[in-house]
């Protein structure tokens, strides 16, 4: 017998996927603790629905994605910090104080823990990698001045 699975069922599959499991199983088992339904038209046109509305989303995340990428890719961020002798920072600049630059200046919203960056304890230029979706990132130049 043909089943939706409603929750995931150890040995069987994931939750929302289609299986053949025995008839004593699924009417026993299965059916009564609400863990699956039979595969009839609607439940498969659920199922259906329920996965073109999933790729649906994933295409908007990569859409948007591509959209923030174009807006920073390129873009130069200037942050202004303090220095003691010999050029050299007290501390260093994060990658928070980075993100929190790019919402004032450009006013975008990025995730601090997406962005890759080297240490960054002298003046000059550097050159910072944000991950906005798997297989997309963007460059930007942060500048860092006194």
């Amino acid at each position: 017998m043909k089943v939706v699975l409603l929750q995931d069922v150890k040995g069987h599959g994931k939750k929302g996927e289609l299986c053949n499991v025995s008839d004593g199983y699924a009417r026993n088992f299965l059916f009564p603790k609400k863990l699956a339904v039979e595969a009839d038209n609607a439940a498969l046109n659920e199922l259906r629905n329920r996965e073109e509305a999933a790729a649906h989303h994933k295409q908007e995340e990569i859409d948007a994605a591509n959209a923030l990428a174009a807006k920073l890719d390129g873009k130069t961020v200037e942050i202004k910090a303090k220095a003691g002798a010999g050029g050299k920072l007290f501390g260093s600049v994060t990658s928070k104080e980075i993100a929190k630059e790019i919402a004032d200046t450009l006013g975008l919203q990025i995730d601090r823990k997406k962005m890759s960056v080297a240490d960054i304890k002298n003046f000059g230029e550097y050159t910072a990698e944000i991950k906005l979706y798997k297989g997309i990132s963007a460059k930007i130049t942060v500048k860092v001045t006194e």
